[in-house]
């Protein structure tokens, strides 16, 4: 490596309420000379950071523009109210939509769930962030609806949260720039996957003998490895069938075997068991 090249670094981007950990974890142990460094960012911003080149990958909150980015959906989270433990929806154990009619419910700046119409009444102003907005439902100034995970970053001791039945959800994928798939990147998505080492190591291995094969043989038009049929340009599949030809004739061809006098040990010659005349032997 000359002075002018840089070390191989890998950077992740990701929204609030995503958890990397475990993910970096793997990867420290698989690629100890490769340093991850993690970019936590605003939900809104993370598709930016990677167009721009900010970041190799990210943690986004779909969608995400399908035309310049790639993305992998990884979960669905379960959609929450979030409310003080003093309220209502505290007694039960889930609600519908309906139910928070009656109450102010936030809608803050960086929303991250897509509503045909948003719950309950709106407030008089719409928080800067989420953070402010669980400021706000401590309060009790009204209620915030999010994805379990963000009520799960922002939790408090004086509030709780309740699933919501038939409120909109919130995916999480694996997203990188379309025209950038680099090696790295290609790492990680096997990590996030689940593939073992091993197994990321052999599909890197496959992929360059195949790139390897693909630039030998490519300029010649020869098929290079066997297709379905068994087929090879290179004539082993005919060498193979005048082996097969060659031992089947042998075995067509092949003389009876003999005794230690020559005689053939054929049966139904017409010769009897006793010798070679068919004569029994004289007692003495």
């Amino acid at each position: 490596m000359t002075g002018s090249e840089a070390p191989p670094s890998f950077r992740l981007a990701y929204v609030p309420g995503a958890t990397p950990a475990k993910w970096v974890r793997v990867w420290n142990e698989r690629l100890p000379g490769v340093p991850l460094t993690l970019v936590p960012a605003p939900a809104g911003e993370v598709p930016a950071l990677l167009l721009a080149g900010d970041a190799d990958a990210g943690l986004v909150r779909l969608p995400v523009d399908r035309t310049r980015l790639s993305a992998i959906p990884l979960y669905t989270e379960t959609t929450v109210v979030l409310v003080p433990k003093d309220h209502a929806v505290a007694a039960v154990d889930e609600v519908a939509v309906g139910d928070l009619a009656d109450d102010i419910v936030f809608s803050p700046l960086d929303e991250t769930l897509e509503w045909e119409r948003p719950p309950g009444r709106p407030a008089l102003e719409r928080p800067a962030t989420t953070g402010d907005a669980v400021e706000l439902v401590a309060a009790g100034v009204g209620l915030l609806v999010v994805p379990q995970s963000l009520a799960r970053l922002h939790h408090r001791r004086d509030l709780t949260y309740r699933p919501v039945t038939d409120a909109p959800r919130s995916s999480v994928a694996l997203s990188w720039p379309e025209e950038t798939t680099t090696d790295l990147v290609e790492e990680f998505i096997g990590i996030v996957r689940g593939r073992t080492a091993n197994s990321t190591r052999g599909r890197q291995q496959s992929e360059a003998r195949a790139g390897r094969t693909a630039k030998s043989g490519g300029a010649s038009g020869k098929e290079t490895s066997g297709g379905p049929g068994g087929k090879d340009t290179s004539g082993k599949e005919k060498s193979g069938q005048g082996d097969k030809a060659r031992r089947s004739g042998a075995s067509r061809g092949k003389p009876a075997s003999r005794t230690a006098s020559g005689r053939s040990r054929r049966t139904g010659s017409g010769k009897g068991s006793h010798g070679a005349t068919g004569r029994p032997r004289r007692r003495s």
